[in-house]
């Protein structure tokens, strides 16, 4: 399947399934209340308690004098900052939950909309699918995270290897060690990149092959390693992407600046301009989860190219109907 084909499907897939965003909106809006509710109620009581005026602006210097002997803050109100410690890891928590139902809810509707192109969204279609995907989501998420601790620990040891190395070249003469810093920090830039793009295409065609296969976490990381090893171009589509919704972000970016360096004003201006920032980037991200699950699904599933009118519409092993439940 040619990548024309994939991107023009996948927008058709999230065209038809625009409420999406709406419920990511919608999602990231609640987390926003949520952490107002959850951590900032203790944490203002905690600044009044500190002796800081939220009636105005928070200086630095009031943060300074606060916190310039945290032991003793510690010890003096123990309660109060256990309560603060224990409210911001439980937002965490729930706003990490949240998304990953939101997510999964999402990611049940484009398969789904790539498995019946005649299907509309619904509320229903995708709480039965995040509450399906829930788990083995959470599950692989987590394995995700465990290589990309590993992968940061490889980085900070080839960092510390070549800070080393520089360092000894220093004293021997100073041209080498530019040299050589330049050299092996470029060195370390391009693995970083390769491991950032190696373990994010990982991570949603392994998402896709969960979803499509029905298979559990540990499975769908092997399944999407192997899917990479046959189907290479996949790695350099999810590139492609990745390198456009950088480059989309980074123009958000520079429309929304000017607006910030207005005092009072700007900052009002900006608000509702970032909640259209946040819309382009959710539409964008979305797309890009279709178009990927798109060649996933017509490469893997099914060896043809994916159309409108030529779909196939074939029902995955196990799959469970809206009507099951």
């Amino acid at each position: 399947m040619s990548y024309i084909d994939a991107i023009k499907n996948g927008f058709r897939v999230i065209h038809r399934n625009w409420q999406l965003v709406l419920v990511q909106l919608g999602m990231m809006i609640i987390s926003f209340l949520g952490f107002f509710i959850i951590v900032g109620i203790p944490l203002a009581v905690a600044f009044i308690i500190f002796g800081i005026d939220l009636t105005g602006l928070i200086e630095i210097k009031d943060l300074l004098r606060v916190f310039r002997d945290p032991s003793q803050i510690v010890s003096r109100y123990f309660g109060l900052v256990l309560i603060v410690i224990t409210s911001l890891l439980l937002y965490i928590i729930m706003a990490a939950s949240f998304g990953m139902y939101v997510f999964g809810g999402s990611v049940g509707v484009i398969g789904r909309a790539l498995q019946d192109m005649t299907m509309k969204f619904s509320m229903r279609t995708f709480f039965h699918e995040a509450k399906r995907l829930f788990i083995r989501l959470f599950g692989f998420t987590s394995v995700i995270g465990i290589i990309l601790i590993l992968a940061a620990f490889i980085l900070g040891i080839l960092g510390g290897g070549i800070a080393a190395l520089v360092s000894f070249a220093k004293t021997q003469d100073s041209t080498l060690a530019l040299f050589l810093g330049t050299f092996f920090s470029l060195i370390l830039i391009i693995l970083a990149l390769t491991f950032i793009l190696g373990i994010l295409s990982i991570t949603l065609y392994g998402i896709a092959a969960l979803f499509f296969k029905d298979i559990g976490p540990v499975k769908s990381l092997r399944e999407a390693i192997n899917y990479l090893m046959r189907h290479p171009n996949a790695l350099w589509l999810y590139a492609m992407l990745f390198g456009g919704y950088v480059f989309i972000s980074f123009l958000l970016i520079l429309f929304r600046s000017p607006f910030e360096l207005i005092p009072v004003i700007g900052t009002i201006l900006s608000f509702p301009f970032h909640l259209i920032s946040y819309a382009i980037q959710t539409y964008v991200g979305l797309v890009i989860i279709a178009i990927l699950f798109t060649y996933y699904y017509s490469t893997e599933i099914f060896s043809v190219p994916v159309a409108e009118s030529s779909i196939p519409q074939a029902t995955p092993q196990k799959e469970n109907t809206i009507q099951d439940t």
